[in-house]
């Protein structure tokens, strides 16, 4: 077993997922709970510690008792947790150059095969199983505010980038590894190698594990038992399978209902209805954009706008239990389809960091009456696409591409208004239309158009127009953890941008955002 340490990163759950895939069992732990699972658990062959948002040297950061080093037991600190590792045994963290996004790491020496020496920068010649198969140099992920600036007596360097000279190191007789970047994210190259090589020095057994449809279907069975479910879709495909897993469980007994609030996408209500002929289960759809609009009047702030949202959400599907319940049916349950991006951005662990509320997480009010069900809570986009697959759904159920509960309230910076909502649905529409027209569509993980709020200068007809910018968001990634910006032509660009700046009203220029995650997130808001 592998005993992976939390000091709150957005990607430590994503740790434990890789340490999963490549074959091996892990436990989450806080860092004060780690010196007695450690002492209980004999199973335990091998300690990572995570990321964190802290600083090593600020007041209150966690940290971890130094004995967690002294067990014999191979330690892999990766950013935070290197920078703990280095502090507690004698080296020095300061608040250095911040670096977030791709950076490329150069090994020391070629490490083509298995076995091959390695020189050190202190002229050692060392076996290192860690860097086992490893090219010369390859891109890795950072994300980082802090640097090292002198390693703990007794480590070597491995690995460094034009910023961080200490970016991969260790110490061989410990079997102490710290690195600087996250080998976790999957655009990290060789990340998955990197863990896959420390968990063959922990000498732990690897045996593939995968999602089982059926165990999930028969856990929802016994956890709802005699009641009835109400299920808040949408159109995406994390509600669409949690549908699926439900109505499998349970059947008639499940409720969807979609709510129709005026901030979806273009032809949601259309594929929606594909999605519950194809389940077999009526979908019951509530209008309320008029609504809507009236309670996010003059709202500015995005944190407001989602916990609106939610609360929205809920009083409305407590209004259906009313309803179902006059009918004589007993409703306890809330389905939902959220994933572990949502959750950790909500701050769903002890030491993480809050980025923002999603409405089906940090934007729900406290008190409910209903109890809510999330199978899929502890799943990535990609394993939930999987999941999708192997429950027979078509691929355009399982390859449509993501949109947030909230919609397009968070896809206009400030206030939403009439006149906003609508100019966002149709250059959001050009988007996905142009997208789709140059095969793209799935290739791309997720697009979108954004009202900025920023305005610009243009001229229409030979006249001056102040008038608001759109800009348009591609991404590429697997699940939502780090993202790329997707290169798409510009030509296909050139399109996007004429036919917004010709077709919506009231815009004077587009323009196009090519920032990772990190720093940036997904949405603007």
């Amino acid at each position: 077993m592998i005993l992976v340490v939390d000091f709150g990163s957005q990607t430590a759950h994503l740790i434990q997922r890789r340490v999963k895939e490549i074959g091996a069992e892990s436990k989450f732990v806080t860092p004060d709970k780690a010196i007695a699972e450690i002492k209980k658990n004999k199973k335990i062959k091998g300690i990572i510690l995570s990321g964190g948002p802290s600083s090593v040297y600020a007041k209150n950061s966690p940290t971890i008792d130094p004995q967690i080093f002294s067990f014999g037991i191979p330690v892999l600190g990766i950013c935070y947790g290197f920078q703990t590792m280095a502090k507690l045994l004698g080296g020095r963290v300061i608040a250095g150059r911040k670096e977030y996004g791709p950076a490329t790491l150069k090994l020391k020496v070629i490490t083509a095969k298995a076995g091959s020496r390695l020189e050190t920068t202190s002229g050692k010649n060392l076996k290192l199983k860690i860097i086992k198969d490893l090219p010369k140099s390859f891109v890795v992920w950072m994300s980082h505010g802090d640097e090292i600036i002198k390693l703990p007596k007794g480590f070597e360097v491995i690995g460094s980038t034009n910023h961080v000279s200490f970016a991969f190191s260790f110490d061989n007789k410990r079997k102490l590894y710290g690195l600087l970047f996250h080998p976790e994210v999957e655009h990290t190259q060789n990340g998955q190698k990197i863990l896959e090589n420390f968990l063959k020095i922990c000498s732990v057994g690897l045996t593939k594990q995968e999602t089982n449809p059926p165990k999930i279907v028969k856990n929802i069975r016994e956890k709802v038992g005699k009641y009835s479910v109400i299920g808040a879709v949408s159109g995406g495909v994390d509600s669409t399978v949690a549908s699926v897993l439900v109505a499998t469980a349970i059947g008639k007994n499940f409720y969807p209902v979609y709510v129709d609030n005026g901030l979806m996408r273009e032809g949601t209500n259309t594929h929606l209805s594909k999605i519950f002929k194809h389940i077999g289960i009526k979908l019951n759809v509530l209008k309320v954009e008029k609504e809507m609009l009236k309670r996010l009047k003059k709202i500015i702030d995005s944190e407001q706008k989602r916990k609106i949202i939610g609360n929205f959400y809920i009083e409305l599907f407590e209004k259906e239990m009313e309803k179902l319940i006059k009918k004589g049916k007993k409703i306890k349950f809330l389905l939902q389809g959220t994933i572990y991006s949502d959750v950790i951005e909500s701050q769903g662990t002890k030491h993480s960091d809050k980025i923002k509320s999603h409405h089906n997480v940090g934007g729900l009010p406290k008190k409910m009456r209903l109890q809510l069900l999330e199978p899929l809570r502890e799943l990535y986009k990609d394993e939930v696409r999987k999941l999708g697959q192997k429950l027979g759904l078509p691929e355009e159920f399982v390859n449509m591409q993501p949109f947030p509960g909230p919609g397009h309230a968070i896809n206009i910076m400030g206030v939403v208004t009439q006149k906003r909502l609508e100019q966002v649905r149709k250059a959001d529409q050009i988007v996905v239309e142009e997208i789709k027209k140059a095969r793209l569509y799935d290739k791309v993980f997720e697009c979108f158009a954004v009202m900025t709020g920023a305005y610009s200068t243009a001229v229409k007809g030979d006249g001056r127009s102040y008038a608001e910018v759109v800009a348009i968001r591609s991404i590429d990634t697997e699940n939502l953890m780090t993202a790329d910006w997707t290169k798409i032509p510009f030509d296909v660009l050139q399109r996007i941008a004429s036919r917004i700046v010709n077709e919506v009203p009231d815009i004077s220029r587009v323009v196009y955002d090519v920032t990772t995650k990190p720093p940036a997130t997904v949405r603007w808001e």
